[in-house]
């Protein structure tokens, strides 16, 4: 099989396409033959060694992948051969053929792309797990998404929209504050050049945001501070702004702040049935049609280190997902 893999720490522009064997489904396991993989900024992390799991050499990176299952492991019930798939994975997804452990593949929608499915799992899976489960935002809440046209921000301004809330989504350059307005948010900040805590007061007329939700951290994170109302929730999604802020505990308490962090990964571990239900759900708002995701790009597989550049150099919007098919490189609308 083909598979992109990665042979010592280094960027994006050291992987290399090879032939290599196909892995096993092992007890356990399923073995998915690939027909597309999500990109994740943890990609990036992981073949640079600064993920916090650093597979052996070679490996092929990856952790999210959507096609068929070929073989399943001793004691696997939940799927079978020929069943469509998606799979989060612990690397590997950047291959023709990949494995995952049963209780992180699910069976998806009929009518679902490849491309799709590849990227849902975790952009979705995270969004709804921060706001359904830790924030518990409820109808009516204002939430403020920043980081709104990226894979995950964009994921919560659907997910938010579908609980219902108000979505106020903040983001760098107008064009990019155009998709996540095209996929429900009611208000658009350009950090660029506003000022996010004057712009969530003037919205929520003095009040501030009831739920903010950051993927972003740094200076974005210290307006959030700012722009909260009593009792809010912050959820500390990531630091894709390359700063881990500092949170002053006096905020939290004057306003009686929950700032809760989100490593939606952990539950893959800690309680793998949660997910089933949550996939549940959010299928069944996809099927409805209240979740679009968005594919930005689509490239094949012997790309995957241009694809990788573009989430590094914030190029995309949504998803950039990869095929196993030897197409040219050329956008998806999602």
């Amino acid at each position: 099989m083909r598979a992109v893999l990665c042979r010592r720490w280094a960027g994006p522009e050291a992987l290399t396409l090879e032939e290599t064997d196909p892995p096993q489904a092992g007890p356990g396991e399923v073995l998915l033959r690939v027909e597309a993989a999500g990109l994740n900024f943890a990609d990036c992390l992981m073949i640079e060694g600064k993920y916090q799991e650093r597979p052996a050499f070679p490996f092929a990176p990856g952790l999210e992948a959507a096609g068929e299952v070929a073989a399943v492991g001793e004691g696997v019930t939940r799927v079978s051969p020929g069943d469509r798939v998606m799979a989060l994975t612990d690397s590997g997804a950047f291959a023709e053929a990949a494995v995952a452990r049963e209780s992180g593949v699910f069976k998806i929608p009929d009518t679902m792309d490849w491309a799709t499915a590849a990227g849902f799992p975790i952009t979705y899976g995270t969004a709804h797990g921060a706001l359904r489960w830790h924030a518990d935002l409820q109808a009516g809440e204002t939430l403020v998404v920043h980081g709104a046209a990226g894979g995950v921000g964009l994921a919560a301004v659907e997910v938010g929209k579908a609980l219902g809330a108000q979505v106020i989504a903040t983001a760098g350059g107008r064009d990019k504050l155009a998709v996540a307005q095209a996929h429900g948010a009611d208000h658009l900040i350009d950090y660029r050049d506003e000022d996010i805590r004057k712009r969530v007061k003037a919205i929520t007329d003095g009040r501030g945001a009831d739920v903010i939700f950051d993927p972003v951290g740094g200076p974005v994170f210290e307006a959030s501070l700012r722009s909260i109302a009593w009792r809010g929730r912050l959820l500390v999604i990531g630091f894709a702004g390359g700063q881990v802020p500092q949170i002053p505990a006096n905020i939290l308490l004057v306003k009686n702040i929950a700032a809760m962090g989100v490593y939606w990964g952990s539950y893959r571990k800690k309680d793998p049935a949660r997910l089933q239900s949550e996939f549940t759900e959010l299928f069944d708002w996809w099927q409805a049609g209240k979740l679009k995701p968005h594919v930005s790009h689509c490239l094949p597989l012997a790309e995957a280190a241009a694809a990788l550049d573009l989430l590094k150099a914030r190029k995309s919007t949504g998803k950039v997902v990869l095929t196993m098919t030897a197409r040219t490189s050329a956008d998806a609308a999602g």
